[in-house]
């Protein structure tokens, strides 16, 4: 399977980190499964693993603690940019994150730094939008039970 170029590019703070190192467990045209550890050391967090939805505009990482044990489920909200010729993926952060617990408790974050970035043009009001829709989608999927996806309980 023929690696590519992955970057995560955030708007709060500004940066762009290359992914790329990550173990790529599978690759198709609409999922890509990584595992990885921290960029940078955690106490609460030893690593996990992402299923980057890439038509669906979320990323659902699977958070794992110390010793290995599972934590919480936690969703980026992104726009997928794919530049073919170079085959390399821009995952951008639409801000807003979703954190499932094991028990469903399900908690909002970073509603405030959209607000922040949308009042002061960091982020178009398209992807504001964007963010909101795919919260929504998020939201009803973990209200119904049908959260997280089944791709993401899968062995990889």
């Amino acid at each position: 399977m023929k690696k590519p170029i992955i970057l995560r590019k955030r708007y709060v703070p500004s940066e762009i980190i290359d992914i790329t190192g990550d173990e790529l467990l599978l690759r198709n045209e609409n999922l890509l499964v990584t595992k990885w550890k921290p960029i940078k050391k955690r106490q609460d967090i030893s690593g996990g693993m992402s299923f980057t939805f890439l038509k669906e505009g979320y990323k659902v990482s699977k958070f794992f603690g110390a010793s290995g044990e599972f934590k919480y489920w936690y969703c980026d909200i992104i726009n997928v940019l794919y530049d073919e010729f170079n085959d390399k993926y821009t995952l951008v952060d639409l801000l807003l994150d979703v954190k499932i617990m094991p028990d469903g408790q399900v908690e909002v974050l970073d509603a405030d730094e959209l607000a922040e970035a949308l009042e002061k043009g960091i982020i178009s009001k398209e992807e504001a939008i964007t963010s909101l829709y795919t919260l929504d989608k998020i939201l009803r999927m973990a209200y119904a039970g049908k959260f997280p996806p089944e791709l993401c309980l899968k062995d990889y």
